[in-house]
């Protein structure tokens, strides 16, 4: 006989359906044709994030609690593993846009049956509901970073089309209020950065340790696409000293002289092609451009023990997803709008362990040849955010909702 849930697991069930719920709202603009077109390797379909998710959880909850379980298509074990080689192989990611089947009806009937599996196992008294919760808090963590991916890489497709599709309009009139900007000084000294106690967090926020950090002054803003366009004015995409070796390699070889999107005077956006606004946030710029734009401005990129200890006791406010409009803006927080790329390393903090099995897989081998970001953006969901939250991406990503904050000694 199932014992009555308890109230901590039926507030995660509803969280769980909400979380889940959130996703598939997400897709309510597209057309049929959106789900599947794949616009470059590092980025997925959408249907293809929709099926992820849930093999998620039917790899990591269902299969390991529910006894007897029976997947819902023994070859989505396959399309739809991302990289977990302990759970087996996968389909190549670069053609992730060939997968014409399952159909998108399929696919949203792979998540229903995936959630009725879930929840029911939420409820059935299962001895081991501690460890069932657990794995299903990472896993709804891991749904909300595919929904921040979702909108990246379907900007990133639609930006293709020369028709310039709107995927949602605009909610406020174009152009913002700039604000003013000080560098805001913080003493330094011997601190603790990490997470530590209650709430979620991955295993690359941990453990807390200490640091020791020299007196450093932090912009009160982001940098803007005006100040960008007077960078590129002054020719910062063509001198040398302002850019460190591999990224001024990797401009030219590009063609890049201006921040991914922008064309002529205006820049492409969920919302359609937009003109530059020369008081919002600048956005999809590399860690070489936001590197070389700090040097021309006679500053630098803060480390991320600086960012940390700057926003660690502010709460989690600022501009998310969550709102509905889709480009930067200020706020008066630390959080969101866009993605800050700092000067550190993604490398494992002090006593950095990673988790035992496939799941161990989920942070710790990307330690190389990445640099962290901070601080969430528009596209991020408010409720995956905290001060100590590590984002990681290559130094030539662009597609992603980054830009700068500037600091200074």
């Amino acid at each position: 006989m199932s014992a009555e849930p308890s109230l901590s697991q039926a507030a995660l069930a509803a969280r769980y359906a909400g979380v889940r719920k959130w996703t598939e709202q997400q897709c309510a603009p597209l057309e049929p044709e959106d789900f599947v077109v794949q616009s470059m390797p590092d980025a997925s379909p959408v249907k293809w994030h929709l099926a992820h998710t849930s093999w998620f959880f039917e790899t990591f909850v269902l299969e390991p609690f529910v006894a007897g379980y029976q997947p819902v298509h023994p070859l989505f074990r396959v399309l739809f593993n991302s990289y977990y080689e302990s759970v087996g192989p996968q389909f190549t990611r670069a053609e992730r846009g060939m997968l014409t089947r399952p159909s998108v009806r399929e696919v949203f009937e792979y998540r229903r049956r995936v959630d009725e599996g879930v929840l029911a196992l939420l409820v059935s008294g299962h001895d081991s509901i501690a460890a069932i919760a657990e794995r299903i808090e990472l896993g709804l963590q891991h749904e909300h970073q595919h929904q921040e991916l979702l909108l990246t890489d379907l900007l990133h497709a639609l930006s293709k089309n020369p028709l310039q599709p709107v995927y949602r309009p605009q909610l406020e009139a174009a152009g913002q209020t700039l604000p003013e900007l000080r560098f805001e000084a913080h003493a330094g000294g011997i601190s603790q950065i990490g997470h530590a106690g209650p709430g979620f967090a991955f295993d690359n926020e941990r453990p807390r340790h200490r640091v020791f950090v020299e007196p450093y002054r932090l912009a009160s803003r982001l940098v803007t696409q005006g100040e960008y366009l007077e960078f590129m004015r002054a020719g910062g995409y063509t001198r040398p000293e302002l850019w460190l070796s591999e990224g001024y390699a990797f401009v030219r070889s590009q063609g890049i002289k201006a921040p991914l999107y922008w064309q002529e005077q205006c820049r492409y956006s969920l919302h359609g092609s937009l003109p530059i606004d020369a008081a919002a946030p600048v956005c999809h710029v590399s860690f070489y451009e936001a590197d070389a734009f700090a040097r021309w401005a006679g500053a630098r990129l803060p480390t991320e023990a600086e960012w940390e200890l700057a926003y660690a006791e502010q709460p989690v406010a600022g501009h998310f997803a969550e709102d509905g409009a889709l480009v930067p803006r200020h706020t008066d927080s630390g959080f969101g709008s866009t993605w800050v790329w700092t000067q550190s390393a993604y490398l494992g903090y002090p006593g950095f362990r990673t988790a035992e099995g496939a799941l161990g897989e989920y942070n710790g081998k990307f330690m190389c040849n990445q640099w962290v970001l901070r601080g969430g953006s528009c596209f991020s969901p408010r409720a995956s955010l905290r001060a100590s939250y590590r984002n990681f991406f290559p130094a030539s990503a662009r597609w992603q909702m980054t830009g700068i904050r500037l600091a200074a000694e």
